[in-house]
C-alpha cells in the first residue's frame, strides 16, 4: 500500500506525500500556537486588577495647639454683659479703625499683643478655650463684619474669670497673618470689669462689629487718628482673652 503506484515516476509521489504531511503539520502548530496566545492574553488580563489594588493610608490630622476650636462659631450674642456689650456698641457705633497704620501698626502673626496675665486665684489659660467667628463668609460693600468671641471653661470644676472687654480682644490681619488691621479696643478701650463664674463647660458669647477700617495702638493718642477703609479681600479674625488666643477664622470682603 505504501508503493505509490500511477504513470509518474515514485519520487513524484513521495515528494507529494512528504510535502502534505508537512503541511499538516505547519497548520497544527499554528492551531496550538494560537490557543496558547488566547490562553495567554487572558491571563494577562487579570494581572492589572489584581495590582490594582492597593492600600490607601489614612491621613491623621493634629489638632491645633490653641485652646480654641477652628470651627465657625455662631453668630448672635448672648449677653456678654457690661464691658463687653459697651466694647460692642463702641464699635457699631463710631466704625473703629486707624489707617495706613496697617503697616505700621502691622505685626506679624508670630509676634501676637501680649495680654495682661491672669488675676491670681481665677481660672487659667489651661481651662478655658476661645474662638471667635464673623457670622457670614463674605460681606458685601458698605456692610459691616459680626464678630462673635466665644469662651468655654473647658476644666472639669467651675471657676471665675475676668472677661472684661479690656482683657478681651477681636483683630483682623491679613490672611497671611502678616499684618495687624485692626482691633476692637484700639480706639474705644473699655476698663469695667466683668468677673463671671463659669461652671465646667458653661460658655459666654461676646459679639463686636467692625466698621471695615484700620485701626493703629495709639488711636486714644492721635489728634485726629487716620482709619483708612480696608478693600476687598480675603482676611482672618483673631480672639484673645489675656494671654490666650483663639485659632485664626478666614472671611472675606467684597
Amino acid at each position: 500500500m505504501l508503493e505509490p503506484n500511477g504513470p509518474l515516476p515514485p519520487e513524484i509521489y513521495w515528494r507529494r506525500r512528504a510535502l502534505a504531511i508537512g503541511g499538516a503539520i505547519v497548520v497544527l502548530l499554528l492551531v496550538v500556537w494560537l490557543i496558547n496566545s488566547l490562553r495567554g492574553g487572558g491571563d494577562s488580563e487579570t494581572d492589572p486588577a489584581a495590582a490594582s489594588s492597593s492600600l490607601t493610608t489614612p491621613v491623621s490630622i493634629s489638632p491645633t495647639a490653641s485652646g480654641s476650636s477652628t470651627s465657625s462659631g455662631g453668630s448672635g450674642g448672648s449677653g456678654g454683659g457690661g464691658g463687653g456689650a459697651a466694647a460692642a456698641g463702641g464699635e457699631a457705633s463710631s466704625g473703629t479703625s486707624g489707617s495706613s497704620a496697617a503697616s505700621s501698626s502691622g505685626a506679624s502673626s508670630s509676634a501676637a499683643p501680649s495680654g495682661q496675665p491672669v488675676a491670681a486665684g481665677q481660672c487659667p489659660d489651661q481651662s478655658l478655650a476661645i474662638k471667635v467667628a464673623a457670622d457670614k463668609p463674605t460681606y458685601l460693600p458698605g456692610e459691616e463684619p459680626s464678630f462673635t468671641t466665644v469662651v468655654t471653661n473647658i476644666g472639669t470644676t467651675p471657676c471665675e474669670r475676668d472677661l472684661g472687654s479690656s482683657l478681651q480682644q477681636v483683630l483682623v490681619y491679613t490672611i497671611d497673618g502678616a499684618v495687624r488691621l485692626w482691633s476692637n479696643i484700639d480706639c474705644f478701650p473699655q476698663s469695667a470689669a466683668d468677673a463671671r463664674t463659669l461652671a465646667a463647660g458653661e460658655q459666654a458669647q461676646f459679639t463686636v462689629k467692625w466698621s471695615a477700617k484700620t485701626s493703629a495702638p495709639d488711636c486714644l493718642t492721635q489728634p485726629e487718628p487716620q482709619r483708612d477703609p480696608v478693600g476687598p479681600g480675603a482676611y482672618t479674625v483673631v480672639g484673645q482673652l489675656g494671654q490666650l488666643r483663639s485659632a485664626p477664622e478666614p472671611f472675606n470682603l467684597s
